[in-house]
């Protein structure tokens, strides 16, 4: 017989007792989440050091969209001390808190909540996650940088709106779908100011398109075996680096041709450790730069590195 727990799910949270303090990830999928590993492994980590974590432990649930309105009202009754939400929950969340975090108002999307007396405070860290990543694995900081962003869904929309609020140098973002495309447009002009905004289409080279750019790829090409790389790297001026924000597989095809071209690059874990962490912070207070590094090992023990 299999060995494999099922995923618990609305109705084992209606269910759920838990003497200590719960946090939890709700996604659908989310069966192969590394959030848990990550976020228990920290608080061990903290636990040893501080009684107050001793008894805090980190779950996930499997909650179809239809059924979060539900699950946030019974996970705030539980006393759940925090909430992650993943794909498809973070825009679907949005309107359903209480209060949203300042940062996360132009996203639109939140993937951190805290529970309030009367509700949920929602954040989004994937931003802090995405610009810490970038200085950690390519040394380079979206201030002050050229950036083309791959993709005009959930995950360049954040994207693009922390360039955006560190007033990147300049910001070009490429999509497939033309429509798709301009309502990002348009939803980020009113943030961007005197930063230069252009959408082009990943099989185009639009004139201007700057040298030492920063390449970001937001879509899931990549993802699947087989995926064809979201853009032609050799058909771009020479990038400065190149970060993918899919952690698995660890080498895309884009990431395959950037180290064929010799660019410096970096696939999406750390994104994924440094959006955890400040999570954790948002928690218990304790800075994200000391739970990190045992978020990261955590994260690789899983994924089999």
């Amino acid at each position: 017989m299999s060995a494999v727990h099922p995923v618990p799910t609305l109705r084992d949270l209606e269910s759920w007792s838990f003497v200590g303090t719960a946090l939890a990830v709700f996604g659908h999928p989310i069966g192969h989440s590394l959030s848990p590993p990550m976020h228990n492994a920290a608080l061990a980590g903290l636990a040893r050091d501080d009684v107050r974590f001793r008894h805090w432990e980190y779950f996930r649930f499997e909650i179809h969209p239809d059924d979060l309105p539900r699950a946030l009202e019974v996970a705030h009754d539980k006393k759940f001390h925090g909430i992650n939400l993943t794909v498809p929950h973070k825009i679907i969340a949005f309107d359903r808190v209480a209060e949203i975090d300042s940062a996360a108002r132009p996203v639109g999307a939140v993937n951190t909540l805290l529970r309030t007396a009367d509700n949920w405070h929602g954040f989004n860290t994937d931003g802090y996650g995405l610009a810490t990543a970038l200085r950690e694995t390519l040394g380079l900081d979206l201030a002050g940088t050229d950036v083309i962003l791959l993709g005009a869904g959930g995950a360049a929309r954040g994207a693009a709106v922390e360039c955006l609020q560190r007033r990147c140098a300049s910001l070009w973002i490429a999509n497939r779908t033309r429509e798709t495309l301009d309502a990002l447009l348009a939803r980020l002009a009113p943030l961007a100011g005197s930063v230069p905004l252009q959408g082009f289409s990943p099989g185009a080279r639009p004139a201007g398109l700057p040298a030492g750019a920063l390449v970001i790829n937001a879509t899931s090409a990549g993802l699947r075996a087989g995926d064809p790389a979201p853009i032609d790297l050799a058909a771009l001026p020479r990038p400065a680096g190149v970060y993918d924000m899919i952690y698995n597989p660890a080498r895309t095809p884009l990431l395959e041709q950037a180290e064929s071209l010799g660019l410096h690059r970096a696939n999406g874990l750390s994104m994924l450790v440094h959006q955890g962490a400040k999570s954790l912070e948002i928690w218990t207070g304790i800075p994200a730069a000391r739970t990190a590094p045992a978020m990261q090992a955590a994260a690789l023990a899983a994924l089999g590195a």
